[in-house]
């Protein structure tokens, strides 16, 4: 091969084809700067919101201290609402920060698989023109030169396309590698959109189970105080009857539980089933127990209540089996845990997850740790929104249909022995300042 043809070649490698590819570049780095100013926008937009949502969880929380009256009910409601309103807006911008985020991933993958592509064939092209070249000796060259600067001109050319060759294979490594990232970073982004877009339709749930709560108890309490507390004194009458049927139920209960069996205490083997741990009421004989022995029977309360304003995500604290799914408010006038979870984690524990407002996974569903299960609520009995958490030795427990009960009959609830109802705090991670 000629120099001239070397050299023909050198310019469309190393000059025309990095032209060729200008304009698209040009026009994907406009494509990506476009989608990242969205994104940057909607990250913003969310900060807001959420600002704006920690200010209705303080009205939110205020009004849980003050005393407990039909206004202030109503007006926890409507707070309520408008911060479910913003936790939509908040999980919506989410959906279109993620969709950018992949739109931005497809057009960096496409980028990557083009460059590869060129890079390929340059290889390739590099490569027959070093063979070709190689066929022949240095003494060959320079005796088929026009005089001896040529050939040593030539030789150096060669050098010059060995070295831009080896440029090339490092760059091809390093877009094979870049466009495997990108197509993990594409597939975690979109199995994220799925999740959003479920979190989406569960919050809205949400916000109509909460607008049906307000126009039930508007319409019980016919918008009267001295009704309100009437309904609250039948609904407290109806609970402590129900504590004590499942108190001397409980107590009739001989299950065996294999303490060995059980996971050590202290080592913080479950994950706090909220973001924000504020404890309510501790396990066991609190103050509220003790001052309430009629409902506990001096066997204090048998799991961890903590604060959670209706809508709040709940995630399962470990991975697991998920064995039940129910909701006791089917059964009028009892009042018990309302919509409730409970998993299976397959190592001697089983965990409970009551007045939820939205259950989102289905008995026989597997969980993992940190997985969202449903939305607390204020459903069945409570004195306001809250998750109750508890903590049982799977022997000693079953997912039982209350046949016996006056109040609950036909309700599904898990009922245990008392052995085998355990501290969750001896599970879980040192509890947080408060």
């Amino acid at each position: 091969m000629s120099i001239c043809n070397i050299r023909i070649i050198r310019i469309f490698v190393y000059i025309i084809l990095p032209i060729s590819f200008l304009s698209s570049r040009f026009a994907y780095a406009q494509t990506t700067n476009d989608l990242q100013s969205k994104i940057n926008q909607r990250n913003t937009d969310i900060q807001a919101l959420e600002k704006e949502i920690a200010g209705y969880q303080r009205q939110i929380d205020d009004l849980s201290g003050q005393a407990d009256t039909l206004a202030a009910a109503v007006k926890s409601l409507d707070l309520t609402q408008k911060k479910l309103q913003a936790d939509i807006s908040v999980t919506e911008n989410k959906i279109a920060a993620k969709t950018y985020e992949i739109e931005q991933l497809s057009s960096q993958i496409s980028d990557k698989e083009g460059a590869i592509s060129d890079d390929r064939r340059i290889i390739a092209n590099s490569l027959a023109l070093i063979n070709q070249k190689s066929d022949s000796s240095v003494v060959e060259i320079i005796l088929g030169s026009d005089s001896v600067a040529s050939a040593w001109n030539s030789l150096d050319q060669l050098g010059t396309v060995q070295s831009s060759l080896v440029n090339r294979i490092n760059d091809l490594l390093a877009a094979k590698t870049d466009l495997e990232t990108n197509k993990v970073a594409s597939e975690k982004a979109k199995a994220d959109l799925v999740d959003l877009n479920s979190q989406l339709k569960d919050q809205r749930q949400v916000v109509l189970g909460t607008q049906s709560e307000k126009n039930q108890l508007l319409k019980e309490t016919k918008q009267s105080e001295t009704q309100y507390k009437n309904i609250v004194a039948e609904k407290q009458a109806m609970r402590d009857a129900y504590e004590r049927e499942v108190l001397q139920y409980e107590s009739q209960l001989k299950y065996t539980v294999d303490t060995s069996k059980l996971p050590s205490t202290g080592t913080a083997i479950l994950s706090w089933p909220l973001d924000n741990i504020f404890i309510t009421q501790y396990f066991g004989n609190t103050p509220f127990a003790t001052a309430n022995s009629q409902i506990y029977g001096g066997m204090g309360h048998n799991g961890v209540d903590f604060r959670a304003s209706i809508g709040t995500p709940v995630m399962a604290s470990l991975s697991g089996v998920v064995i039940g799914v129910e909701n006791t408010d089917i059964v009028p006038g009892c009042y018990s845990f309302g919509k409730w979870i409970m998993i299976d984690h397959k190592n001697g524990l089983s965990t409970l997850y009551a007045h939820l407002s939205v259950q989102s996974v289905k008995k026989g569903d597997v969980v993992t740790t940190g997985q969202i299960i449903g939305y607390s609520g204020n459903t069945g009995y409570t004195t306001g929104p809250h998750l109750h958490f508890g903590v049982y030795a799977t022997q000693g427990v079953r997912i039982t249909t209350f046949d016996t009960s006056i109040h609950c009959h036909g309700a599904i609830i898990p009922l245990a022995s008392f052995n085998a109802y355990l501290n969750p705090l001896s599970y879980l991670p040192p509890v947080p300042a408060q």
